[in-house]
C-alpha cells in the first residue's frame, strides 16, 4: 500500500474541546504567535479604523448577547452572511459560534435565485447583509420565509426599516443578562459544525460542506507547524510568518481560502489583517504602501496584474516579503514574472479544497520560490494516496487521482448522502476525500496537479459547475442540447464556453445568416447573465455544433469538447495576420 506522508515534522496536539473563537480569542497553544503589544488585529482599509483583541472580545460578547436574547440564536441555529468583506464579519462569525450556531457565508455576487438555494438548503434563521445588497437579500428572505426583521445590516450605524449590527451590539452591551457560551466535551469539536461552506464538489449544483470546528483548528495548526514561526531554532530571516507582520484580507471570507488561511491562520500567527471589501488594483497598491503590508495572500488574476500592470512602478512595494497564491493554479510564467518584479521574496502556491478545510499542501518553509508547477509539499499530519485509473495505488512519479486523509478533512455534504458517499470514503477506520484532481508526487514530496478529473471550471478561483449552466441553458427555447467546458483565459484562468445544439427551426434560421447566428448567441449569453453570478457567465462564448459527443450510456464526452476548444483557440492565437 502506497501512502504519501508529510515530511514536514510531527503535528502537535490539536484541541478537540474548543470552539473556533475559544481557540483564536481565548487560548494559548505551543504553535501560536502572539500579537505585539498595541498591535491591531484588524484594520478597515478605507477608513483606517483598527480593532485590537480587547475590543473584538467585547463586540463578540455584546453581539452574542443580542443574538441570543433577540433572535434566540443558539444550538445549531444557522446564520447566513451575504456581504463583501467587512471588519465586523469576524465578529458575526465568532458571536454565532459562541452560541453554538453555524455560519453559512454566501458569495455577494449571487443572484437572488442562487442565494435562495443556499438559504433554503441550510434553513438559515437570520440573514446578515450589506446595504448595497439589501434588495437581493430581501427578495431571498421573502422567498425563504425569513421575515424582514431578521435581515440585519452589517455596514450602517442604524437604519429606519432594518436592524443594524451596531444597534444589536449596543443593546447587547447594555443587557443585564449574559448569554450562555457553548462549551464542548472532549472530542465534541470533531463533529460540532462551525460552517456550511458551499462547494460544487466534483460536479453538479453547489453543495453545503459540513465543516466542524476541529477541522478549521487543525488546518491552522498544520500551517503553523509547517512554517514554524514559533520555533526558536529557525533563524528570524527564515521565518515566513512573524508577529507584527501585516497581510491583505482581500480574499472573500465566504471562500474557504479567505476564511481559514487568510483570517484564522493569520490571526493565530500574530499578524494584522487589512480588511478590504473588494478587489481594486490601485487601491491594493496604495494599501501596501499605507499599511506597510508584508504578505500578499491572493489569487492568480490579481498576481497577473502585479506582473504586468504599468502602474505598479509608481508604488514602493518594498514592504512585501511573502506572496502566496491559491484557489487556482499559478502558471510557471506568472511565477517567473513575479520573481522578476519581486526579487528575493518568498513566492509560492498551495493546493486545497473546501472539503479539506482549505489546504492539503503548501510552499515548503525551506524554499524561497516554489518549484515550477508545484503545489508545494503536504502539510504536517496529511496522508494522501494516488489512485490510478485501474484502481491501483500509484508510486512516486505515477499519475492518478489524489485522495486525502488528515485532521482537516470535513464531514461530508449536508443533506446529500449520495454525493457524500461518492466523495468521502471510509477506509480502514479513516475518512478519505476524493479530490477529483489528477496529480503526480515526486520522490522529494512535491505535489504537481497535472489534470482535472472532476468537471469543474475555475474562474478567478471560483468554482463553476458545468452541469449547473447546462441545466439552465436547456431552458432556453433555442437550445436542444448543450455542453459547457472551460477554456484558458490569461486573466481568469478559465472561462465557460457553451457548445450548443440548436433547435431545428433555429438552426434553419441561422444557417447562412451570420447576423442571425450572432443574435442567437447574444440571446443565449444574456439568458445566463440574467440568472447567474457574473463569474458563471459565458465569457468563453457560444459555439454551435451539430451534435454533442456522448458515450454509449449517454454521458457527455466533455474532455473531447474541451480538447476541441483548446485546439481551436491555439490555432486562432497563432494564426498569422495577413
Amino acid at each position: 500500500m502506497t501512502d504519501f506522508v508529510s515530511c514536514e515534522g510531527p503535528l502537535p496536539h490539536i484541541p478537540d474541546d474548543l470552539s473556533i473563537p475559544q481557540f483564536i480569542l481565548d487560548s494559548g497553544h505551543p504553535a501560536r504567535l502572539m500579537h505585539n503589544e498595541n498591535q491591531p488585529w484588524l484594520i478597515e482599509d478605507g477608513t483606517g479604523k483598527t480593532m485590537g483583541l480587547k475590543e473584538i472580545r467585547t463586540k463578540v460578547d455584546a453581539l452574542a448577547n443580542a443574538l441570543s436574547s433577540t433572535y434566540n440564536v443558539g444550538e445549531d441555529t444557522v446564520v447566513c452572511i451575504f456581504a463583501p468583506n467587512h471588519i465586523d464579519t469576524p465578529i458575526v462569525i465568532w458571536a454565532v459560534h459562541r452560541l453554538g450556531g453555524i455560519i453559512t457565508a454566501a458569495n455577494p455576487m449571487y443572484t437572488p435565485e442562487e442565494l435562495t438555494h443556499q438559504v433554503k438548503l441550510t434553513q438559515s434563521h437570520l440573514l446578515v447583509t450589506h446595504s448595497a445588497l439589501l434588495k437581493p437579500a430581501l427578495a431571498t428572505a421573502g422567498e425563504a420565509g425569513i421575515p424582514p426583521e431578521r435581515v440585519i445590516l452589517l455596514d450602517v450605524p442604524s437604519h429606519p426599516q432594518h436592524t443594524a449590527l451596531a444597534d444589536l451590539e449596543k443593546a447587547g452591551l447594555k443587557s443585564k443578562t449574559r448569554y450562555t457560551e457553548r462549551r464542548f466535551k472532549p472530542g465534541e469539536a470533531k463533529t460540532k459544525l462551525a460552517f456550511y461552506s458551499f462547494s460544487s464538489g466534483t460536479t453538479g449544483k453547489a453543495k453545503a460542506v459540513m465543516i466542524p470546528h476541529y477541522s478549521v483548528i487543525a488546518n491552522v495548526i498544520q500551517f503553523a507547524t509547517m512554517y514554524r514561526g514559533f520555533d526558536p531554532n529557525v533563524p528570524w530571516e527564515d521565518k515566513m510568518f512573524r508577529s507584527g507582520d501585516v497581510t491583505t484580507c482581500i480574499l472573500p471570507l465566504f471562500h474557504i481560502y479567505g476564511l481559514v488561511l487568510n483570517l484564522h491562520f493569520m490571526l493565530f500567527s500574530g499578524i494584522t489583517l487589512v480588511v478590504m471589501p473588494k478587489f481594486n488594483f490601485e487601491e491594493l497598491l496604495k494599501s501596501i504602501v499605507r499599511f506597510r503590508i508584508t504578505h500578499l495572500i491572493l489569487v492568480p488574476p490579481m498576481l497577473l496584474l502585479l506582473c504586468k500592470h504599468p502602474i505598479v512602478k509608481k508604488y514602493d512595494l518594498q514592504p512585501v516579503r511573502v506572496i502566496m497564491s491559491g484557489a487556482a493554479p499559478l502558471s510557471t510564467e506568472i511565477i517567473e514574472q513575479l520573481a522578476a518584479v519581486f526579487p528575493h521574496r518568498r513566492i509560492g502556491q498551495g493546493y486545497g479544497m473546501t472539503e479539506t478545510s482549505t489546504a492539503v499542501s503548501a510552499l515548503p518553509r525551506t524554499e524561497k520560490v516554489g518549484f515550477s508547477g508545484s503545489a508545494g509539499k503536504l502539510l504536517p499530519g496529511t496522508v494522501v494516496r494516488v489512485v490510478k485509473a485501474d484502481g491501483s495505488l500509484g508510486k512516486a512519479g505515477e499519475r492518478g487521482e489524489l485522495v486525502v486523509s488528515g485532521p482537516q478533512v470535513t464531514l461530508g455534504y449536508y443533506k446529500n448522502e449520495k454525493a457524500t458517499k461518492e466523495t468521502f470514503l471510509q477506509i480502514e477506520g479513516k475518512c478519505w476525500v476524493r479530490t477529483g484532481d489528477e496529480v503526480l508526487i515526486r520522490e522529494d514530496g512535491h505535489v504537481f496537479i497535472v489534470d482535472r478529473i472532476k468537471e469543474l471550471i475555475k474562474v478567478r478561483g471560483f468554482q463553476v459547475a458545468p452541469a449547473e449552466l447546462e441545466g439552465h441553458l436547456l431552458g432556453h427555447p433555442d437550445v436542444a442540447d448543450v455542453c459547457v467546458v472551460g477554456v484558458p483565459d490569461e486573466y481568469s484562468g478559465e472561462v465557460p464556453l457553451a457548445y450548443v445544439v440548436l433547435q431545428p427551426q433555429t438552426a434553419k434560421r441561422v444557417k447562412g445568416d451570420p447576423n442571425a447566428a450572432e443574435s442567437v448567441k447574444a440571446a443565449i449569453k444574456k439568458y445566463v447573465a440574467d440568472a447567474k453570478a457574473n463569474y458563471k457567465q459565458l465569457a468563453g462564448g457560444v459555439e454551435f455544433i451539430d451534435q454533442i459527443p456522448k458515450n454509449p450510456s449517454g454521458k457527455l464526452l466533455r474532455k473531447d469538447l474541451r480538447a476541441k476548444a483548446r485546439a481551436e483557440r491555439a490555432v486562432q492565437k497563432f494564426k498569422p495576420k495577413l
